[in-house]
């Protein structure tokens, strides 16, 4: 008997995302758009985050290349390090970690700025007012996240392919051009697109999850960090699921 209640809440929740993601979607087209503040939006998600990208990208692709070098020595096959850490990167690895960063830091930092928000009535205030609070804080928080995050994760590969450069020389030696030239002659665009276009779908679910669970926050001060928690959490989750989507779909109709 207990099982009903917690089936009722899961359809409820997803009706309540559902209405939500179609309001999002609605104003996205009225006119009247709000530049001025996606463009701090744009500010706030991508220039902010440059910093932690950058470290999380060089440090990935430091520690894959020290990690791999080892191993393909004893077979003498270094050579093939640069390509394999530049496919790993571009295909999985760099829009993952990057995405899960950025759940940690965006989703989160939205949920609570609208759950705050919604609790001090600013959200109720912009709706008497006339003002239109999905337009001016979902939508373009939404876009801005799907615009950046891609941006984002090729600034990561980028640092990710400097810092196997800087393993490779620290376990061996290589000159840069040919680093790159060995990393670059692997690289198809078969690889690079799918990478792309699921980064994008990250940047939406990153976006569209804290802004659900902010806007939708209970009253009260102990709301706004539930609602940043399970933003994050939330956020995490579908970047998974989305990965395992976007790794079949690309399996069955690009690398076939």
């Amino acid at each position: 008997m207990n099982l009903y209640p917690p089936i009722n809440n899961f359809f409820e929740k997803t009706g309540d995302q559902a209405n939500f993601f179609k309001s999002f979607v609605r104003n996205t087209f009225k006119g009247s758009f709000e530049w001025s503040e996606f463009i701090r939006q744009c500010y706030v998600v991508g220039y902010k985050s440059f910093g932690i990208v950058a470290i999380t990208g060089f440090v990935i692709g430091f520690v894959f290349t020290l990690q791999s070098l080892p191993t393909l020595k004893d077979f003498g096959a270094q050579s093939y390090v640069p390509g394999m850490v530049c496919i790993s990167v571009i295909r999985e690895i760099g829009p993952v970690i990057t995405g899960l960063i950025c759940a940690g830091k965006i989703a989160s930092s939205i949920g609570a700025e609208l759950g705050s928000m919604n609790v001090t009535e600013q959200i109720d205030a912009m709706e008497i007012s006339g003002a239109n609070p999905v337009q001016y804080l979902v939508v373009t928080r939404i876009l801005a996240c799907t615009l950046m995050i891609p941006l984002l994760t090729m600034w990561a590969d980028l640092l990710a392919l400097v810092g196997g450069y800087v393993g490779m020389n620290s376990a061996g030696s290589m000159s840069l051009s040919l680093y790159y030239k060995k990393a670059i002659e692997t690289l198809y665009f078969s690889d690079f697109f799918p990478a792309v276009i699921k980064t994008i779908f990250f940047g939406l679910a990153i976006g569209f999850i804290g802004c659900y669970k902010g806007y939708h926050s209970n009253k009260g001060t102990e709301s706004v960090g539930l609602a940043a928690n399970s933003a994050v959490v939330a956020a995490s989750i579908w970047i998974i699921v989305l990965d395992a989507i976007a790794v079949q779909i690309t399996s069955a109709f690009v690398y076939n």
